[in-house]
């Protein structure tokens, strides 16, 4: 049962995450612990320095473009110098709250996407409301894509995924899938094939249902296999097995 995405540094985390490192220990799962920042990409790889569980990936936000510099492309270069880093990321298009920056995330998007390829780690995107541009730099820089990549929180159209997927990436459901009229993204697990799939809680947040509200954790990450299964027709362990082999190959994880 592995949680391809994670934010375990976050502070909502602060107050239990002792408690959630030890549920992770005692369930044995692998959670990958993606970062926005520079800060937080430090704070992905000592987490994940401290537990045979845990990995990181490093890399700026779109809503963190306004402070990216080159400085930032030299610390995750350095960190990603740790066994334990396994992707660049999150990193992506974000304009649902700031249409300012477009040009901005687009430029820091680019320079992630050759610095992944440099590293030969795969890209965990960020995309909200942003899939065509998106869908247009991918085309434009299809030569870096050697090392694949992941559609985190996959919120697009089936259209959009069949597109993403010829390029070779993956795409990573998570709580949403469980929510009340989430029908665009039942279509889109219907859709495409398990073996392309991978699952995730982005806790903190989006808990799934019946935890919505609540402080998300990686152990919930099951509920969203569940429901996967039910949509699918097949079992419980089948979604569990598949979505873990799918991590362990795009993150290269022994």
């Amino acid at each position: 049962m592995i949680d391809a995405h994670c934010h375990l540094y976050d502070e909502k985390f602060d107050e239990i995450r002792r408690e959630v490192l030890e549920e992770i220990d005692s369930l044995k799962q692998i959670c990958i612990c993606s970062a926005d920042n520079v800060e937080h990409s430090k704070m992905c790889v000592e987490l994940a320095s401290s537990s045979p569980l845990i990995y990181a990936t490093v890399g700026t936000h779109p809503h963190e473009v306004i402070e990216f510099s080159d400085e930032d492309l030299k610390a995750y270069e350095k960190l990603a110098k740790n066994k334990k880093v396994v992707g660049v990321g999150e990193i992506g298009l974000d304009y649902y709250y700031d249409l300012d920056t477009k040009t901005r995330q687009k430029e820091v998007l680019v320079s992630q996407i050759k610095l992944a390829d440099k590293l030969s780690l795969p890209c965990v995107f960020h995309v909200r409301e942003a899939m065509g541009d998106f869908i247009e730099i991918i085309k434009e820089n299809r030569s870096y894509f050697r090392n694949s990549g992941v559609i985190h929180s996959f919120s697009g159209s089936v259209e959009s995924a069949k597109i993403l997927l010829s390029f070779g990436f993956y795409i990573s459901i998570n709580g949403i899938c469980t929510f009340k009229n989430a029908n665009k993204i039942l279509d889109v697990i219907r859709e495409i094939p398990l073996d392309r799939m991978l699952i995730e809680t982005d806790s903190p947040y989006l808990a799934p249902t019946p935890h919505r509200g609540e402080i998300n954790r990686p152990k919930y990450v099951e509920l969203v296999a569940r429901k996967i299964a039910e949509i699918k027709g097949i079992s419980l362990q089948e979604v569990l097995d598949v979505t873990a082999k799918n991590t362990k190959t795009v993150f290269k994880i022994s």
